[in-house]
């Protein structure tokens, strides 16, 4: 199902270097690199009918240099490393992706929906073993495959300790990340320590909580902002992208700035 390591190797060595130590490398390039996320609902474009939840792919522009790279976020509700492949969407990126462009792959929360055997993975099995189909198909095109472990959902012991939820599957990347030489931006961890800092109560105010719903896993405004700027903070540790790629890291963003539009259905 997935490309062999020497087809990768030699389709690999058949396009040109694009990308430096420091990150982006846009010199004798006019094209601007384009991020793709390949993700779930914690990421995915939200519609003025599911308002106020806000996945954090919408925040993450506000993080990086629109001049030097774009975004393509292609995260969907619901959708798990296998489900995303077999409907055909990560075929519908590598059909776009380009020599110079990121793919950007989080997948986790429905991978773990052991009842559902059109999602699930196993994490030291299919899990591994369909993330190897992102990295290899952007890998054949020329362009860099990140790995970010999911971010976590909001759940506390009576204790007050915030507690991880998401079992192996995060391990498991690592593991895949270090073997293949990846990127790796650990979003779960990041975010599990983010919300133990701020709080049981004052967690509320990053998640989807409204007057009619609770909702622990999705977030609103504040948090995919915050979420988002986690992610941009670990493109620069890893080296993935540069410093004159990013912006605003360190500054507050109007949750104004967070728009739904409507949906084309």
């Amino acid at each position: 199902m997935s490309l062999s390591r020497r087809q990768v190797a030699v389709a690999a060595a058949a396009v040109p270097l694009a990308f430096s130590m420091s990150g982006i490398a846009h010199a004798g390039s006019r094209r601007t690199p384009t991020l793709y996320i390949a993700g779930d609902s914690t990421a995915a474009q939200k519609y003025r009918d599911a308002a106020p939840e806000t996945g954090w792919g919408m925040a993450v522009p506000f993080f990086l240099q629109s001049s030097r790279i774009a975004v393509s976020n292609h995260a969907v509700n619901g959708r798990s490393s296998k489900s995303f492949v077999d409907e055909g969407r990560l075929k519908g990126i590598l059909s776009v992706i380009r020599p110079g462009d990121l793919l950007l792959v989080q997948f986790a929360h429905n991978d773990e929906k052991r009842e559902d055997p059109t999602r699930y993975t196993e994490p030291w099995t299919t899990y591994q073993e369909y993330l190897r189909m992102y990295l290899d198909g952007a890998r054949a095109r020329g362009a860099r495959p990140v790995l970010a472990t999911s971010v976590e959902r909001r759940r506390f012991d009576a204790a007050g300790k915030a507690l991880p939820t998401h079992g192996e599957y995060p391990a498991a990347m690592r593991a895949l990340a270090a073997e293949e030489r990846v990127p790796l931006l650990d979003v779960q961890a990041l975010s599990l320590a983010l919300w133990q800092r701020l709080g049981v109560e004052e967690t509320k105010k990053y998640f989807n909580w409204t007057a009619t719903e609770q909702d622990n896993t999705h977030f609103n405004p504040p948090g995919a902002i915050e979420v988002a700027r986690l992610v941009a903070r670990e493109l620069l540790r890893t080296r993935v992208l540069g410093p004159r790629d990013v912006r605003r890291l360190d500054e507050r963003i109007p949750e104004s700035w967070i728009t739904w539009p409507e949906s084309a259905a």
